[in-house]
This record gives structure tokens, sequence and C-alpha cells, in this order.
């Protein structure tokens, strides 16, 4: 091998040296930046969102006009959403879901309070979706822990139409998976430990007056009689555990 070859290669291997580990570094220093990057996207992902209503706010217009879904969904709904997502920021909470949240001791109020119209509002548009009868199992359930279908349904009306101010009608399974029927204010729900009895909830019905004061007015009844009539029993069967 002559000099002048020698040298040239001389050059090469340097070269070679000297860019490898540059590339290296490069790709080690970017390694933290995407990994932050995707830390942030966890982060933004674990935020809730208001759910859609698949159905449209058109769906049922004889039982809720138009106008008060859309209010009560892009307004209501929403509104707790944002206020629930900033509460839990502020409380440095993350990486659970509603249910393990609404279920914590000492619930803070404003996560009591968003977080309970958040869930509370995506169970109540769920079983409303229309169609679903209710099963011979469901039929048969309700009779062993009601005596008959028409006494559920008595109980039902009767814990809504008795709550006082706002506040939701609960259909609850308890620990022995009875079936139980009460009614919480406000925006609390049957998955919180201050409240006077706890279950997993299979239905709920809104009766704050934003869910029907367009169409109803004050008749309270009236609005109950004809939301029972669009609840999928289908929905709430699923959800019995």
């Amino acid at each position: 091998m002559n000099k002048r070859k020698f040298l040239k290669q001389s050059v090469w291997i340097s070269a070679g040296a000297y860019i490898v580990p540059s590339v290296f570094l490069s790709s080690c220093k970017s390694e933290p930046k995407k990994e932050e990057n995707m830390k942030t996207d966890t982060l933004a992902k674990s935020a809730f969102e208001l759910p859609e209503i698949p159905y449209g706010y058109n769906a049922f217009p004889e039982t809720i006009d138009p106008m008060t879904m859309e209010i009560h969904h892009t307004k209501h709904h929403q509104g707790y959403t944002d206020k629930l997502n900033a509460a839990l920021k502020e409380a440095n909470i993350s990486g659970k879901t509603i249910e393990e949240i609404l279920s914590m001791d000492d619930l803070p109020t404003a996560i009591r309070n968003n977080g309970g119209g958040y869930y509370n509002h995506s169970l109540y548009w769920d079983i409303l979706t229309p169609g679903g009868t209710m099963s011979t199992t469901l039929k048969s359930k309700i009779t062993e822990d009601f005596g008959s279908e028409e006494a559920f349904l008595n109980e039902l009306t009767d814990a809504a139409l008795n709550r006082f101010g706002s506040g939701w009608a609960w259909v609850v399974q308890d620990r022995n998976k009875k079936l139980d029927i009460f009614s919480t204010p406000n925006q609390d729900n049957p998955l919180m430990k201050m409240t006077e009895m706890e279950g997993h909830p299979i239905l709920g019905i809104d009766v704050w007056e934003h869910a029907y004061y367009l169409k109803y007015q004050n008749k309270r009844a009236d609005y109950l009689k004809n939301i029972i009539d669009i609840i999928n029993w289908e929905k709430v069967e699923a959800r019995m555990i």
C-alpha cells in the first residue's frame, strides 16, 4: 500500500469513528424527548371526554324535545366533563377510571359534583338508547326482588318523583346482587361512599329540571312516565354483574 492510499484510508476511518458516536449520542439525546412526548400523549388521553349520543338529539321528540337534548348534552354534560378534568388536574389524580375516582374516600367537592355529573349523564344517555325490551331473565330477577314488574316500576317512579329538588333515581345491585331502588341529591350516585346506599348502578334517571323543564315545565310525573317508556332494558341488563 502506497503512502497516499494509506493516508486516505486513515482519514475515512477517523471520520467514521467520529460520525458513529455522534449519531449514537444524537439518538440517545432524542430518546428522552420521545419518551416525554409519549408521556404527554398518555396524560392527554387520560382526560375524560364527552361521550357522543349515537342516536342524535331528535331520536324521540315526543319524550324529550331536541332543544332540551342538545342543551343538556352540549352545555350541562360538557360542563361537568370540563370541570371534572380541571378538578382532577388540580388534585393531581390520573390513571383511574371514573368508577375508581368516585369510590375514593374523602372525595373533594369539585370531583364529587362534576365527576358525578359526568358519570350520571353518561349512564343516562346510554340507557335511553331506543329499542330493547325487558328479557325474561330480567323480569324474573325483578319479580324475585320486588314482587312484580309493576311494583318495581312504581317504586322507581316514586323514588324519582319524591326526590326533593334536583337529583337522580337509581336501580342498583348490592353486594349480594339484589336489586334496590333509591334516589340521591344533586349529582351524587351509588358509587360514592357518602350516599345513604351504595351499590353497582344499572339505571339512573335524571330529575334535575334542566332534563325536562322546556317540555314538561313542573310536571315531573309526566316526564318520568315517558322516560320509563323509552328505557332500553337490554342496556340495563347488560350492566348487571
